[in-house]
C-alpha cells in the first residue's frame, strides 16, 4: 500500500510541474521583488498553516514577511497592512468566505493582492490583482477531500519562490548566519576554525631531525593523532598515527629513523578564519583525514580535529 501511495503522489506532483504556467510564476516573483513593504501571507485551515510556514521561511532568508489569519485580520490585525505591502492568500478552492471577505479590507488600504489557488475560475482568483494557479489533478486522499497533494504543492511553489528571491536579492551566507545564530544551522554558519583549533602548548610539535623513537612521547602525550614537524614556525611536514602503524607493519622497527625520513610533506591545511563546517567538508572529502593543520601562509598556528568539530555539534 505504501509503495503505491508514494508512486501516486509522485505522479500527482509531476503533473503539477508539467502543467504550471512559468510566465504566471514569473509574474508572482516580479510582484514580490517589486514589493517595497512586507509580504503578508494568509490562508484558512491547512492553507493557513502553509502560509505561516512560508512567511517564516521568507523572513529568515532576507525577505520581510508576516503571517496574518483572516479571522484576526477582521479583529484588528488588518492594521498591519500598508499600501507598500503585498497580500498573498492561499486557498485550494479559492472559495473560502473568510478570504473573500478579506479582499475589500485589503483594497480599502490600497494593498496589492495575489491569490494562489488550484481553481483559476474561483471568486478569490477574480477578486485579486494577480492569480497564480497551482495545477492540481486530485488529492492523494482516497476521497479527494483532505488537503494532501494540494498543501504539498503550495509548499513546493512557496519554497521555490523563496529560493528565487534569495538568488535575486543575492542573499549571502553571512546574512543567513545572522538570522540563524542558534542550533545546528547557527553553529555551521558562525563557528570558525579558530574557535575549535588547538594551539600553543597543546600542539604536538617536533623538528625534522628528531628521532621517531624520541617523538613517540610527544605523539602519546598530546593525543592529537599526529606530529607536526616545524622549522622556525613554518609547517614542513606531518606524521600521523596511521603513518606509524604502516611503518611498523612494513619494517618492524623504527630505530634510528628521523621524522624527516618518514614525514608527509604534501598535506592539506586550512585557514583559521574559515568556518569549522568548511574544515569538516574538507576532512570528509576524497582523502578522508581526521585532523587538519591550521596555517597562515606557511606558518603553523593551530590544529583542528574531527572529534572537536563533531563534539561542537556541527
Amino acid at each position: 500500500m505504501l509503495e503505491k501511495l508514494f508512486k501516486d503522489q509522485r505522479v500527482l506532483i509531476n503533473a503539477f510541474f508539467d502543467a504550471i504556467d512559468l510566465k504566471q510564476a514569473q509574474a508572482v516573483l516580479d510582484a514580490c521583488l517589486q514589493c517595497q513593504g512586507k509580504i503578508v501571507f494568509s490562508g484558512v485551515g491547512k492553507s493557513g498553516i502553509v502560509a505561516e510556514k512560508l512567511a517564516t521561511t521568507l523572513t529568515s532568508t532576507g525577505t520581510r514577511a508576516q503571517h496574518m489569519t483572516p479571522t484576526d485580520a477582521r479583529h484588528g490585525d488588518i492594521g498591519m497592512l500598508d499600501p507598500a505591502d503585498l497580500l498573498v492568500v492561499l486557498s485550494k478552492s479559492g472559495e473560502s468566505d473568510e478570504l473573500i471577505d478579506l479582499m475589500p479590507l485589503a483594497k480599502m488600504r490600497n494593498v496589492k493582492t495575489i491569490a494562489w489557488v488550484s481553481n483559476p475560475a474561483s471568486r478569490l482568483s477574480k477578486l485579486c490583482d494577480l492569480s497564480m494557479e497551482l495545477p492540481l489533478k486530485k488529492e492523494l486522499c482516497p476521497f479527494d477531500l483532505a488537503p494532501t497533494t494540494s498543501s504539498a504543492l503550495q509548499l513546493i511553489f512557496g519554497d521555490i519562490l523563496t529560493v528565487a528571491l534569495m538568488e535575486k536579492k543575492q542573499f549571502s551566507l553571512d546574512a543567513y548566519a545572522m538570522n540563524h545564530p542558534a542550533g545546528s544551522i547557527g553553529k555551521k554558519l558562525t563557528m570558525h576554525v579558530r574557535d575549535l583549533m588547538l594551539k600553543g602548548d597543546a600542539l604536538p610539535l617536533c623538528s625534522a631531525d628528531t628521532l621517531l623513537t624520541d617523538a613517540l612521547e610527544e605523539l602519546s602525550n598530546k593525543r592529537c593523532g599526529c606530529l607536526l614537524i616545524v622549522d622556525e614556525g613554518c609547517l614542513i611536514g606531518i606524521f600521523t598515527d596511521g603513518d606509524l602503524r604502516r611503518l611498523l607493519q612494513k619494517s618492524g622497527s623504527i630505530a634510528g629513523i628521523k621524522l624527516k625520513d618518514v614525514m608527509q610533506t604534501t598535506f592539506s591545511s586550512i585557514g583559521a578564519d574559515l568556518l569549522a563546517f568548511d574544515a569538516l567538508k574538507l576532512m570528509e572529502g576524497e582523502k578522508r583525514v581526521m585532523m587538519l593543520p591550521v596555517t597562515k601562509g606557511r606558518r603553523l598556528i593551530g590544529l583542528i580535529h574531527l572529534h572537536d568539530i563533531l563534539q561542537a555539534g556541527i
